[in-house]
């Protein structure tokens, strides 16, 4: 039996890597279906979000994938600001009920479960079981080929490195 009916992940995922896939995966673990919100920008995207998104779903077909565009800023301290993410979330919620849960290393998971009246559910924040972040991959691709999942190596080697 699963804790949670329903969870939420939600991220930029600026390129997928396997942190994010074991994060993904604990969360498959603990619910009875996940929602996968990949966050696009076009002011801040360096892969494209539908590219990022069909990774994620490839990657990971049990979960549902949902590439979610918009322009809103980031500033945990702005109740406003919070409100519009917290709207565009609950727009692409599939379901009548939930999230139940949400799911991520970072800190302001808090912040996004308790508007959704979740549970927030942090997932190795400390980045032990594979310790990556997007920004260090984008800021040293050639550096961290071993931490992302074939799919996207190729394209960072055909796009960032050899393009």
């Amino acid at each position: 039996m699963t804790e949670h009916p329903t969870g939420l992940i939600v991220g930029r995922f600026d390129p997928p890597h396997l942190g994010h896939s074991h994060m993904i995966e604990q969360a498959l673990e603990r619910t009875e279906r996940l929602v996968v919100y990949v966050n696009s920008s076009f002011r801040r995207d360096t892969v494209p979000g539908e590219l990022r998104g069909a990774w994620l779903a490839e990657l990971h077909p049990t979960a549902e994938v949902r590439v979610v565009r918009h322009s809103l800023a980031t500033d945990w301290d702005d109740e406003e600001l919070w409100a519009k993410w917290i709207d565009l979330f609950r727009s692409h919620w599939p379901y009548e009920a939930g999230p139940h849960a949400v799911f991520s290393s970072d800190s302001y998971v808090s912040g996004i479960a308790e508007r959704l009246d979740a549970v927030a559910v942090s997932v190795d924040p400390e980045r032990v079981a594979v310790p990556i972040s997007a920004t260090q991959i984008r800021d040293e691709p050639a550096d961290h080929l071993d931490k992302v999942a074939p799919p996207v190596r190729q394209w960072i080697e055909s796009n960032w490195l050899f393009g």
